[in-house]
């Protein structure tokens, strides 16, 4: 999720974005503890969607 699609979302939007995208990367993690993902740069992504996202909420907070 790029930071352009992230700015036009609403904070109930992104709060509620950021639970389900965190709850994906726990899966994902757990997952590749198992066995490895066909492409773990997945998680990685997710990480980094999960920290724009509390960035953006954190800066609306703010204002």
């Amino acid at each position: 999720m790029k930071q352009s699609e992230i700015k036009e979302l609403s904070v109930a939007d992104i709060q509620e974005k950021l639970v389900d995208i965190k709850k994906n990367y726990t899966d994902l993690k757990m997952a590749h503890a198992i066995s490895p993902l066909e492409n773990p740069i997945q998680l990685r992504d997710l990480r980094r969607t999960v920290a724009r996202l509390a960035t953006e909420l954190t800066k609306r907070e703010v204002q």
